[in-house]
């Protein structure tokens, strides 16, 4: 993981912040005072979120987590995210191959960011903020029963809808990665 100094903390969150004001209709009677007070009390979350920025994700406010005042960040960047792209779905599937191993896996690298793979009802909501994965597609957290049968899920956007697929677990492609959610 990355590490922050004063001067990049300020810039992550000077780029959140107009981010976060260019795409109010992502998160309509969120204040920005609120989601920073949050974020300033969290260098986990700052990493993450850091972590998140540098691999193509531009993570975003989608909402209200809790009644605790917690946030949900997201990646919002248009297609699934450039430094997150060509893994297999996790750990397991990547040793499983023989040969062409890729060089990590969707659920190791969320882990080492600190997010959590977007569930199909997560990736159906943010796609109810915007048009996201027109070209590309993105794995999601698959259910434990499909997992033991070596399969595991993935979403995009086609023909104005929202896909839901599958595929072994082991497989990658250039233009499959993966979304992440924070919670702050």
């Amino acid at each position: 993981m990355m590490t922050m100094n004063a001067r990049e903390r300020e810039g992550l969150l000077h780029l959140l912040r107009v981010r976060f004001e260019k795409n109010s209709d992502r998160h309509e009677g969120v204040e920005w005072a609120h989601v920073h007070a949050r974020l300033i009390g969290s260098r986990a979350a700052l990493q993450s979120l850091l972590e998140m920025e540098a691999t193509g994700g531009e993570p975003d406010v989608i909402g209200k987590a809790d009644q605790s005042g917690g946030f949900i960040f997201c990646d919002c960047s248009q297609e699934s995210p450039t430094g997150r792209r060509s893994t297999c779905y996790d750990a397991e599937a990547r040793a499983s191959r023989k040969e062409h191993k890729p060089e990590s896996s969707a659920a190791e690298m969320a882990a080492k960011i600190g997010i959590e793979l977007l569930t199909e009802e997560q990736y159906r909501a943010l796609q109810e903020l915007g048009k996201f994965d027109t070209k590309t597609s993105s794995w999601i957290s698959t259910p434990a029963d499909v997992r033991a049968l070596g399969g595991a899920l993935f979403c995009d956007r086609r023909y104005d809808k929202v896909f839901v697929y599958h595929n072994g677990a082991e497989s990658y492609y250039a233009a499959r990665g993966f979304r992440g959610l924070l919670r702050v």
